[in-house]
């Protein structure tokens, strides 16, 4: 079976590429497939951390209802 990275895998899978490619060894064909590996995984992660978002904008009211959480600005 298959399964998906987490989201902490895939930024650890992020920081390796982006400490690849900041040493500038890899050939130029390598480095195009990281950094196209590299962009599929902020996509990724930008994905999860919206979905986090809006999971989090939004409370259960009395009748298990989802509402949206009223932020405040203090």
């Amino acid at each position: 079976m298959n399964e998906e990275p987490t989201f902490e895998e895939k930024l650890q899978q992020l920081e390796s590429i982006v400490s690849q490619l900041e040493k500038g060894e890899r050939p130029l064909e390598r480095a195009l497939v990281d950094f196209q590996n590299g962009v599929s995984l902020v996509k990724d992660l930008q994905t999860t951390l919206k979905n986090a978002e809006d999971t989090l904008a939004k409370v259960m009211d009395d009748n298990d209802n989802l509402t949206d959480l009223e932020l405040t600005n203090d």
